[in-house]
């Protein structure tokens, strides 16, 4: 099994923010969202809130939208973004974990035919549950998941946790894979 970020690593960009920016040109009007959203990255900064506190506020756009029809529009627009080397080594049993909102993610994942750990965020931008990422991607695949990871692929030292378990890790930068030696 092989074991993927998606953001950065085999999406070409984040994709929250594309999303976030692709939902402002369809309806400017979730730009009144924008105060709660400053105010939550301040608190978040000053680390007055923590990060699900801040992502609840960045998703508050959610309730505004027709969450569905975006994000399936988004899709339709961003796929050619998921990076040609993944696409020729893509498995049906690679397993997608990502901090981003798994609402965003699972239609792609569900076209790909892979496998989805993700954020849990309801349709009012509300965080269901621990952000998936660092140690918290650990705890997530351990829940779902006994089997041995073969290969892990991030272009996030905060993934260092899944690339300890896997018997091959590999860093991405662009379409550049250089082999990750996550043991020392």
């Amino acid at each position: 099994m092989n074991v993927y970020d998606f953001d950065d690593t085999i999406y070409d960009g984040d994709s929250s923010i594309r999303f976030y920016v692709f939902c402002i040109r369809k309806k400017p009007s979730i730009l009144k969202c924008l105060p709660t959203q400053i105010i939550g990255f301040i608190r978040y900064f000053l680390r007055l809130d923590n990060l699900e506190q801040f992502k609840s506020k960045y998703f508050s756009f959610f309730r505004f939208i027709d969450l569905g029809k975006y994000v399936s529009d988004f899709w339709e627009k961003e796929k050619y973004r998921i990076k040609p080397w993944y696409l020729s080594k893509k498995a049906e049993d690679d397993v997608i974990i990502s901090a981003s909102p798994e609402v965003l993610l699972k239609p792609i994942c569900e076209e790909l035919n892979v496998r989805l750990i993700a954020t849990k965020v309801d349709r009012n931008g509300e965080l269901q549950s621990k952000n998936c990422k660092g140690k918290n991607k650990v705890d997530y695949f351990k829940q779902q998941f006994q089997e041995q990871i073969d290969e892990f692929y991030s272009d996030s030292i905060n993934d260092i946790f899944l690339a300890k378990m896997a018997k091959k890790a590999y860093m991405v930068k662009k379409e550049t894979l250089v082999e990750w030696n996550a043991q020392e």
